[in-house]
């Protein structure tokens, strides 16, 4: 779709209240796009809308649990009846859960999976008649790099975006004969502040620590502007891929080249983790609740 602009298209964005999401949203008014942002937060709705419609964005927020498949639904349909139409599909949506796997319950992996999988799945399924019938569209799904290089300690969230990456990859060729373009964005850690918003179990204290400061590793992490900058220029250009940043790029080329080795690499680091402890790690508290007050 040469020539692709974001005037006047409508981008439906999960996760849209906070963060990367927000980001992209807000850079997407900026250029003249119209959004519709879903999160579960109706605080964090507000804040956004009013920040998003300030500068004059036509904007739409949407209360939704996007692990309801009614809402799901519902908040689809809202967007189709204000706008008309979805040019633009962002599947950001996500949770984080960190903590050893004895820890972990299927409970955890289902909801990941609901999240990271199933939501962009029904989504998208629902869309693309839509953008099929206005002559095509984008979709872009937010990965990770825990889809292409698995993270001990974070077993639910590497295993659905594993999935995510999967699916995003294996309808692209299909779609693109719709000139619905997919792009599986693969982003390394993000400096998004999520590690307030993300769960810990197991010793809680040290799994925050060790989470916080990989999200701070200036060469392997990036900032949500520019994350939103490069995903958009993405969008536009049908780019089928990104990975950001660079060394994200080493360890997915590592893990392929070498995986033998990069699994011992994993096992080494894992031994720097906090250990399994007792049945109190298996609560899940938010890094918020754990991170050391000012």
């Amino acid at each position: 779709m040469a020539g692709f602009n974001f005037q006047e298209k409508v981008a439906l964005i999960t996760g849209g209240s906070r963060g990367l999401g927000f980001e992209i949203a807000r850079q997407i008014c900026a250029k003249g796009g119209r959004v519709a942002i879903l999160s579960r937060d109706p605080k964090e709705l507000s804040a956004a809308r009013d920040k998003l419609s300030k500068p004059g964005g036509d904007v739409l927020t949407i209360q939704c649990d996007l692990l309801d498949g009614a809402q799901t639904q519902s908040a689809l349909q809202q967007t189709l009846a204000r706008f008309r139409r979805v040019d633009i599909l962002i599947n950001n949506a996500g949770i984080i859960e960190v903590g050893p796997l004895e820890h972990m319950t299927i409970e955890d992996f289902d909801r990941a999976m609901r999240l990271h999988f199933w939501t962009p799945l029904v989504l998208i399924m629902q869309i693309v008649p839509h953008m099929r019938a206005n002559g095509g569209g984008r979709i872009v799904n937010i990965s990770s790099i825990g889809g292409r290089v698995a993270v001990p300690h974070m077993a639910p969230y590497s295993a659905s975006k594993f999935a995510l990456a999967g699916f995003s990859d294996s309808v692209r060729a299909e779609l693109g004969r719709d000139n619905i373009f997919v792009t599986t964005v693969t982003p390394g850690m993000m400096r998004t502040r999520s590690q307030g918003h993300a769960k810990f179990k197991g010793d809680h204290s040290a799994e925050y620590r060790w989470f916080d400061l990989a999200s701070k590793l200036p060469f392997a992490s990036i900032s949500a502007q520019r994350a939103a900058k490069k995903i958009l220029a993405a969008c536009r250009r049908g780019s089928p891929t990104l990975v950001m940043p660079f060394s994200a790029y080493l360890m997915i080329a590592a893990n392929a080249v070498f995986p033998n080795l990069m699994a011992r690499a994993m096992r080494i680091f894992n031994r720097w983790l906090p250990p399994r402890v007792s049945q109190s790690g298996d609560e899940a508290k938010s890094g918020a609740d754990i991170r050391p007050r000012k």
